[in-house]
């Protein structure tokens, strides 16, 4: 395989929302949180777009569980990653995935806090070309953790190899509140990605799903 094996991991509603209408995105239970980070100490890098970062701001650093935390990879085609995110502390590595149209001056500072720049596309990072480099740096899982645009488009992509989702018992609700998978969608259900479930477990109060993908019609395929 010229790419990591990708696994989809997020928390959502009962109703598929991964945040509220107001952000609010602590959907996991307790006891997913510690399945979460051992999930982040079994791979080699953790993958999120920018808008999770500039929403909420997270480390993707191993805190709950032993091991060591993974590569961090940011997509962010505007380099648009605040310098004082949580994600350019010093305890492991960062890879802000950008563009050629990025503003140099905000690349230069983003590589002063000590970020790795890695530039695949033009006006927007080319997802393919972005894994093919990640592997041959030894990248070879990676942990995606959104939000819900970065899931569409690794998706449809074809790019996503299993989907871990935990359901909580909870239904918040809000036409714009959003959902595990966002983006401009597939008109048809037939045209979807296939999924088959390969094990259910309960963990906590929660409810963890396991799926491997197996691609759509309207899905590319992973290469």
């Amino acid at each position: 395989m010229t790419r990591p094996y990708v696994i989809l991991n997020a928390a959502m509603t009962l109703d598929g929302k991964i945040a509220t209408i107001a952000g609010d995105s602590r959907i996991s239970c307790e006891e997913d949180l510690d399945r979460v980070h051992k999930l982040r100490a079994s791979v080699d890098a953790v993958m999120v777009g920018v808008g999770t970062v500039l929403a909420d701001n997270p480390s993707l650093t191993v805190r709950r569980a032993r091991g060591k935390s993974p590569i961090r990879v940011v997509i962010d085609s505007f380099a648009k990653t605040p310098p004082n995110a949580k994600v350019l502390n010093k305890l492991t590595l960062t890879v802000i995935a950008s563009t050629k149209s990025a503003p140099k001056r905000r690349l230069q500072k983003l590589r002063a806090k000590g970020a790795k720049i890695l530039i695949a596309g033009k006006k927007e990072v080319n997802l393919h070309r972005l894994l093919k480099k990640l592997r041959s740096t030894g990248v070879r899982r990676l942990l995606l953790e959104g939000g819900s645009t970065l899931n569409w488009s690794m998706l449809k992509e074809g790019l996503v190899d299993e989907v871990q989702v935990t359901v909580a018992p909870r239904i918040v609700g809000g036409a714009t509140a959003k959902t595990l998978v966002g983006g401009a969608g597939f008109g048809e259900v037939r045209r979807g990605v296939w999924l088959e479930l390969k094990r259910v477990k309960k963990v906590g109060k929660c409810l963890l799903l396991t799926y491997r993908v197996k691609g759509g019609k309207g899905a590319k395929k992973a290469g």
